[in-house]
């Protein structure tokens, strides 16, 4: 019995192991993936010049242009500053000093992801990270595409720390690696953008026929 017993136990921890590595993302996330680069054409547009509380919209637009269609069209953002140590339009504060507690995280928004990429279903309303969240951090997915089709990642943001940041996004065809998101030319998809976050906030106003304008 004692053996038995240990062999279930040990059996048992397998299992809840493996269960956990998956659950963390340990597992490969898209597995079947293909080896290969694949041509696409890419667009994207975010303003350089915000106020505090500004609602914006941060856009990467992805074609393929190629002749296969693309596993899972996919794009990281982060700021080239902090790598994926930061999360997604965000920063990482100063470490604390002597007698300061320890934070979980020094991770800090710059701007707050209203909506995030896809479809928004319960996560999305609920301010979740939305359907096209990935266990990958600082990616969003939005699946297969086909030659010839593009796909739209959107984000609907709200400026909330001044100052100058670098965004930067980097585009991929798969979420392992092996497929490979690439230019007419044969290199890497990715683009930068520089914004100035000013810290006098961006009034409101109503007019007299009920329009809301803002102030530039």
């Amino acid at each position: 019995m004692t053996g038995s017993g240990s062999k279930l136990r040990a059996l048992v921890l397998a299992v809840a192991g493996a269960a956990g590595i998956a659950a963390c993302g340990g597992a490969e996330q898209n597995a079947g993936e293909p080896h290969g680069d694949f041509r696409v054409q890419v667009s994207s547009s975010f303003p350089t010049s915000q106020r505090l509380a500004q609602q914006t919209q941060f856009v990467v637009r992805i074609k393929n242009t190629g002749h296969a269609t693309i596993p899972d069209v996919a794009v990281t953002v982060t700021n080239p500053r902090y790598g994926d140590a930061a999360q997604s339009f965000g920063m990482l504060i100063p470490p604390g000093g002597q007698g300061q507690p320890i934070l979980a995280s020094r991770s800090r928004p710059v701007w707050i992801i209203d909506q995030a990429p896809g479809p928004c279903e319960y996560s999305c309303k609920s301010r979740g990270p939305g359907g096209a969240a990935t266990a990958y951090t600082d990616t969003w997915a939005l699946g297969r595409l086909a030659p010839g089709h593009s796909v739209t990642f959107d984000w609907h943001l709200t400026a909330v720390q001044p100052g100058a940041w670098t965004v930067e996004y980097q585009v991929a065809a798969g979420l392992n690696g092996y497929a490979r998101a690439v230019t007419a030319g044969g290199g890497p998809v990715s683009g930068r953008y520089t914004v100035t976050i000013s810290g006098k906030p961006q009034g409101t106003y109503v007019g007299p026929n009920g329009t809301v304008t803002y102030s530039r």
